[in-house]
């Protein structure tokens, strides 16, 4: 905590916001968690500093439940169910999970959240996750009537 730097407070509204929209679609443990236990950061401390998060838009120190936010969370997502949608995956860290149990969580729920294809298929966001999925998990796109759609 004393080696990295806390929100600006726009950062904290926006991050606010995000967690009203994984609360308003019943993310209830995931909203519980980020509002009483979680101290979120703006800057890495210096374990993540070391290790490094190439291309991350967040970072997890579990068991301390501290949230790295990077530039990328606030320019990337374009709306605040996309930094939803990032939450919601730090979330799974945060009790515990690691980053494919994350992963696969974060895409199983996306469309109880509203992230949807139809909205946001053209995202940077959307992409990368959906790429991300695919590598892990394949199965999760083997449905439709071509067999290579979606599955969730």
């Amino acid at each position: 905590m004393v080696s990295s730097d806390g929100l600006q407070p726009d950062q904290r509204e926006q991050v606010q916001k995000a967690i009203a929209v994984l609360e308003q679609h019943g993310f209830n443990r995931e909203t519980f968690i980020f509002k009483h236990l979680t101290v979120f950061r703006g800057t890495d401390n210096w374990w993540n500093g070391y290790i490094g998060h190439h291309e991350a838009y967040a970072a997890t120190n579990f068991p301390f439940e501290v949230v790295t936010l990077y530039p990328e969370f606030f320019s990337v997502p374009i709306d605040y169910t996309e930094r939803a949608a990032v939450l919601l995956h730090e979330a799974q860290h945060l009790m515990g999970s690691g980053e494919e149990a994350a992963l696969g969580a974060t895409w199983r729920s996306k469309r109880r959240l509203g992230w949807t294809l139809d909205r946001y298929k053209q995202t940077r966001l959307w992409y990368a996750t959906e790429q991300l999925t695919k590598a892990q998990f394949p199965y999760m796109f083997k449905c439709g009537s071509d067999g290579q759609s979606d599955c969730f």
